[in-house]
């Protein structure tokens, strides 16, 4: 039986761990071949969250290859248009075409309020989370529209992309102006047959979310708060009794929205969310 990306070759950013790396395994695992690529590498303004490196890419690789799939990978910053299309001119000439898009990159940093973000802070953050979406389309984007197929994109926002949260207001900005991206693209190219969503995640497990900063900016009453202090707050973000999401829930859904199963649904914002945007 045909998996449900059979012979489709999907771009992802942020593929070297968390969502990113769960979306390339999901969709290699139903057929599809992988451009895959991240920065690797410690970004400006984010302290407390590791950086992805080499090996946790290299790792990637793997399990697509164990999924069945084929993979290329390359270390590149989503900032930097030029590098950036080029690695996804290499990849689509060593697979063939493209024909799925997932905009994935992105970080986590800050943690004041809105009023007192520094301008360093804003500035990586809207240049990644927003810029560099914009630009993974626009690198992909004419390989897609040559294959004369159709295609579907799929662009990372969050429940910061429906509603707001104290101390990440520029994320928060960043997310809701990927849906503003989402519609536009969705309008533009729909002639085309190319289909436009996004996934809005809740907390998810991953290291953007689990890590001492967010553990202590849910949990500032402790010292040193862990997982299990988190979650007690995180549920009470939900409308399910959980904490969190884990990055399969939202590779699930990216596979939908990129399988035919999906093929008439365009500008659409997904939650994946436990029920938070009911509260």
């Amino acid at each position: 039986m045909a998996g449900r990306v059979e012979g489709k070759v999907a771009l992802i950013t942020g593929a070297a761990r968390g969502q990113g790396r769960a979306h390339a395994v999901r969709l290699a695992s139903e057929g599809a071949d992988i451009i895959a690529v991240d920065i690797c590498k410690k970004v400006e303004t984010v302290e407390l969250i590791a950086a992805s490196t080499p090996e946790d890419l290299a790792e990637t690789a793997d399990l697509v290859k164990n999924a069945g799939g084929r993979i290329f990978t390359a270390e590149v910053d989503v900032r930097d248009y030029d590098a950036l299309k080029s690695v996804v001119d290499a990849g689509v000439e060593e697979f063939g075409r493209l024909d799925i898009i997932v905009a994935n990159a992105g970080i986590g940093n800050g943690g004041q309020t809105l009023d007192q973000t520094s301008e360093a802070d804003w500035t990586a953050m809207i240049d990644i989370n927003l810029a560099g979406v914009w630009k993974t389309v626009k690198a992909g984007m004419p390989h897609i529209l040559a294959g004369g197929r159709g295609g579907s994109v799929i662009l990372t926002s969050s429940v910061g992309g429906i509603k707001a949260y104290p101390h990440c207001g520029h994320y928060v900005a960043a997310k809701h102006g990927v849906v503003g991206l989402m519609k536009t693209f969705a309008v533009e190219l729909g002639a085309q047959n190319v289909r436009v969503n996004s996934v809005h995640p809740t907390n998810v497990n991953t290291p953007l979310f689990m890590n001492e900063g967010t553990m202590k900016l849910f949990r500032p009453d402790l010292e040193n708060p862990g997982p299990e202090d988190m979650k007690i707050v995180g549920q009470l973000m939900h409308t399910l009794p959980i904490g969190w999401v884990e990055p399969e829930d939202i590779a699930n859904a990216v596979l939908f929205l990129a399988s035919d199963e999906a093929r008439y649904i365009t500008g659409v914002q997904l939650p994946v969310d436990g029920g938070s945007c009911l509260k």
